[in-house]
């Protein structure tokens, strides 16, 4: 793909994803089943200031990239417009749709959101502008001081659930399926969903052996020939090669770490 149609790729990707995340999240505050942590926190901010759910969602994920500097951490164009953009989309989403009454369409609908905003996750992540603010707090962390991620995040999300419930924010069956289900759904929408970018083609290229090297076949041919192979537990006789292939290096986008995590 050319460089151009590329970029248009790409941006056509994050800002439609982030839309889409915030219509997401509309659909699960509608569904009112319970929340993510970071959702469930923003909800409380709002029910206790009554700025509305959609400002409050840009200030915490600017008062999130604000800690970005003393961990060392570079936000993406993508970084800034999550912060910006989910928030509006979120108050669309709020708008348009309307909270059903009885519990099964709750449910449904909240499982749609939740589908909706693991495809919204590996669209803007996918587009390799950088990862959301709140992932970047997380991944930070366990550069700046050595943490594990999982512990990390772990504390936060804990952190901002409890807040966020003291405040009134609705915390249910909804915020245990988001924790169980949002990592594997992403796991299955980013791959497919990432754009390539030219420095994966050189990343995978680099790790690739030069089987057709002039150098190698003149030292095969140095050699004489092949001597015969012997069956062994490690040989090609038995089924196994006596080195095993080298995996290549994941692939590199440019940007920061991009572990997704609820909420970003």
């Amino acid at each position: 793909m050319s460089s151009p149609r590329l970029l248009v790729r790409r941006w056509t990707q994050l800002l439609f994803g982030l839309f889409l995340y915030g219509i997401a999240l509309a659909l699960m505050i509608e569904a009112a089943v319970g929340l993510d942590p970071w959702t469930v926190f923003a909800q409380g901010a709002d029910l206790q200031t009554g700025w509305g759910i959609g400002l409050v969602t840009v200030l915490i994920g600017a008062l999130v990239l604000l800690l970005w500097i003393p961990l060392r951490q570079k936000p993406g164009i993508g970084t800034v417009l999550n912060v910006l953009l989910v928030g509006p989309a979120l108050e669309v989403g709020l708008w348009a749709f309307d909270a059903p009454e009885e519990l099964w369409a709750r449910i449904l609908i909240f499982g749609g959101g939740l589908a909706l905003l693991a495809i919204a996750t590996g669209l803007y992540v996918g587009a390799g502008f950088g990862p959301g603010p709140r992932d970047g707090l997380m991944t930070g962390a366990h550069a700046r001081f050595g943490f594990p991620i999982w512990a990390v995040r772990g504390t936060i999300e804990l952190t901002v659930l409890t807040i966020g419930w003291l405040l009134g924010g609705n915390v249910g069956l909804g915020t245990v399926a988001f924790a169980l289900l949002i990592g594997p759904m992403v796991h299955v929408t980013l791959p497919r969903l990432r754009v390539p970018l030219p420095s994966d083609a050189a990343a995978a290229a680099a790790h690739q052996p030069d089987l057709g090297h002039p150098a190698t076949s003149d030292a095969a041919s140095d050699r004489g020939p092949a001597a015969a192979p012997v069956a062994g537990p490690l040989s090609p006789l038995a089924g196994t090669s006596a080195v095993p292939a080298e995996s290549p290096a994941p692939p590199e986008a440019g940007t920061a770490p991009q572990t997704v995590v609820a909420g970003s």
